[in-house]
């Protein structure tokens, strides 16, 4: 069974949003993502000083069984990614909501529309 911590916020994409409470947010797939996808052998991040909007495309992660397209939950600007996911993709599967973070954003956008962690159980629970 996937966790779903209550701390964060969720996109129906499955992506995560931590709220760190300064204007900025982390984000990274959900392990309910990660689950589905398999051992993760890439993940393309996005370039620090992006600008992204909600809903769009900001990178690819790849498994040995599939790439997903990786989809931005709030709008803001990159203000630094996960690196080390470069050289240790499987990260995400091992540690997807602590060290398999992809990026954080300096938030140009309410997460005051995004689910909290029992909408997001539900939907992943509906499309079992």
């Amino acid at each position: 069974m996937s966790q779903v911590p209550a701390n964060l916020h969720y996109a129906p994409s499955h992506e995560w949003v931590l709220d760190n409470q300064d204007g900025t947010v982390t984000i990274g797939i959900t392990d309910h993502a990660q689950e589905a996808l398999g051992d993760v052998v890439f993940v393309e991040l996005p370039e620090v000083g992006n600008t992204l909007s909600k809903g769009e495309e900001f990178g690819v992660i790849e498994s040995v069984k599939a790439a997903s397209d990786l989809y931005a939950p709030v709008n803001g600007k990159v203000i630094e990614v996960n690196e080390e996911l470069e050289d240790s993709p499987e990260t995400v599967n091992e540690s997807p909501y602590e060290n398999g973070w992809i990026m954080k954003v300096r938030l140009d956008s309410s997460i005051d529309d995004l689910l909290d962690a029992e909408a997001y159980q539900a939907s992943i629970d509906a499309d079992a």
